[in-house]
This record gives structure tokens, sequence and C-alpha cells, in this order.
């Protein structure tokens, strides 16, 4: 299983990480929205995990790219604000399938991973 990871903090991006490669998934982490699409527009992808806040770009600009490029991979969208709290992410993003705060727990997150690209939504 391949995941992306889109984060901008680099520590909770690491940490993730680890704990995916540690389940068997190929991992890569990137900080940035220009980083994240060249990696979909050269790499497939199973997952990505996007934080919705990235600096310096807009994690509703990969979501679209990925759902052009890849439309088969599954977007986990993670987040430490109250954006997009109602919901309202599933009918921005098509490719979106789930909402989670960046705080999760990393077996959680790992949890949702092998859900989400097992199960083909």
């Amino acid at each position: 299983m391949k995941v992306l990871i889109v984060e901008s903090r680099s520590e909770l991006g690491v940490l993730w990480q680890r704990h995916l490669e540690r389940q068997g998934m190929q991992v890569s982490c990137v900080a940035t929205q220009n980083a994240a699409t060249d990696h979909i527009a050269e790499q497939a992808v199973d997952i990505i995990i996007l934080d919705l806040v990235i600096e310096g770009g807009s994690a509703l600009s990969v979501s679209d790219f990925a759902h052009l490029h890849q439309p088969d991979a599954q977007v986990l969208f993670v987040t430490n604000t109250s954006f997009f709290s109602d919901g309202s992410i599933f009918g921005l993003s098509a490719n979106a399938r789930a909402f989670l705060p960046s705080g999760t727990p990393p077996e959680d997150l790992a949890a949702m991973v092998e859900y989400y690209a097992g199960a083909g939504h």
C-alpha cells in the first residue's frame, strides 16, 4: 500500500510515517502543495493523508489534483482547526473519505488507512 502524507509540521509527518512503515506500508512525506502535486503526478498512491492547513498552499487544490490524476486515491483530511467541522469537506472534495483531528493516535490513523485503501471506496 502506497501512502502520501502532506503535512507542514515535519515532526508530525515523520511520526505518522514511521508508524505506517512499521505496518508494512510504503510512505512518502512532503510538506507543501507543490511537493504533493509533483509526487502525485509522478508516483501512484492509494491513500493521501492531507493536512487541511498546509503552509503556502491549498489542501483542496491537492485533493482536486489527486482526483484528476489518480481518481482511485482516497484522501484522509487531518486538521488541528475547526474548519469544516460541520462535514462540508465531503461536499468540496470528491475523494475525501475521513476528517480527523491531527491528534488522532497513529495506530488509529493506520487503521483508517488500511480500511479505506482496502475497501476501495
